[in-house]
């Protein structure tokens, strides 16, 4: 018998998540909709917050996305104050911008940024549990 394959915890598994094809089919089909607000937003929030993303940061480039587009938003220099989740975010929304093409996918796209940056709060302020299947009291 094989050796039972090494054991990953979530937030392993949604930091591999490609959030790039979330947002590509969950900006413009409704059938991937959940799956980009769901596992993608978790995957983003893991993803940003591993890479020390602060919310404020993330809600203030959704209020970009919201007054000026997700192409204007692409285009920043310094979309985040760090190299690296910079460059990140960029691909992010450069393939949203480049699939999004509504105003509403637009405002999806704001409301998913945002919502990546309440789970990123929501992150630092809940302690985690000693052993994955206890919960915090």
């Amino acid at each position: 018998m094989p050796p039972a394959p090494d054991s990953r915890s979530d937030d392993e598994v949604l930091a591999a998540t490609d959030v790039t094809v979330l947002l590509r089919y969950g900006l413009t089909q409704d059938a991937f909709r959940t799956a980009l607000f769901g596992d993608g937003a978790v995957a983003g929030a893991v993803t940003l917050d591993r890479l020390g993303v602060l919310p404020r940061s993330l809600v203030f480039v959704a209020e970009i996305v919201r007054a000026g587009g997700l192409a204007y938003a692409a285009e920043l220099p310094e979309p985040l104050p760090d190299p690296e989740p910079a460059a990140v975010l960029r691909d992010w929304l450069t393939e949203a911008a480049r699939t999004a093409t509504s105003p509403e996918a637009e405002a999806l796209a704001a409301r998913w940024l945002k919502a990546v940056a309440e789970l990123i709060a929501l992150r630092r302020t809940t302690p985690t549990p000693q052993n994955p299947g206890e919960l915090p009291d």
